[in-house]
């Protein structure tokens, strides 16, 4: 049985200028999450967007709102996210040092938990916190800016990672993010992954958003 995927496009490439429009248009074309960089300038070497813009979407998207904490002490941030819209919360377990306590603050919250490593970070990171989470994200580039070269070293931690949820009967999504497009994706598909984070590939590809989503999709 062929394994579901889920896409999520991210709107760090969209045109921020026709942003609900581009949204509507992926959600029309059958994704799955819209993914959202929140990014601090501090922990990565970019400021994206804030609370304001969640609650902009959702007021015009259905779908589950993925919000990607890349800041600095996120715990600060949670309620705001949460109270703006947002289903998931991801964090970074370099930013982390009360790691459970901060996914039992999501959780709390009444949002799906997630945790994210950097390129650099070991799967071993995850062991201790991996039952109590609904989601890992694996980087495959270095946050910070789209339109990046895929790591193809992230894959081998991609299947340890998918080997670890598998070993407790964990249902957590395993995402993964950056340089995903219709070359790549067979290839984190393969080593595990269930949800795909694309932004460039969806957002600025010439064929158009919905094609772009339906090429991923396709890919493996």
């Amino acid at each position: 049985m062929a394994k579901t995927i889920k896409i999520a496009p991210s709107i760090l490439a969209a045109d921020m200028a026709r942003l609900g429009q581009q949204v509507a248009e992926a959600e029309a074309a059958g994704a799955d999450y819209i993914h959202l960089d929140i990014m601090d300038g501090h922990f990565v070497p970019n400021l994206t967007v804030g609370p304001g813009v969640v609650r902009a979407l959702r007021r015009v998207t259905r779908l589950p709102l993925d919000v990607h904490l890349m800041v600095e002490s996120p715990e600060r941030f949670l309620a705001d996210f949460q109270a703006a819209g947002a289903d998931h919360l991801t964090v970074h377990v370099e930013t982390c040092p009360h790691l459970h306590r901060t996914v039992q603050q999501i959780k709390e919250l009444g949002c799906r938990a997630g945790v994210t490593l950097n390129p650099a970070t070991s799967a071993g990171s995850l062991e201790e916190i991996l039952p109590y989470v609904d989601l890992v994200l694996v980087m495959t580039v270095n946050p910070g800016f789209g339109g990046q070269e895929f790591i193809s070293g992230t894959l081998p931690k991609i299947e340890r990672v998918r080997a670890m949820l598998d070993g407790i009967g964990s249902q957590a999504d395993l995402e993964v993010d950056g340089g995903i497009d219709p070359n790549t994706a067979p290839l984190v598909i393969g080593a595990g992954a269930d949800v795909l984070v694309a932004g460039t590939a969806i957002f600025r590809a010439a064929e158009g958003i919905g094609r772009a989503i339906g090429r991923i999709r396709a890919a493996h």
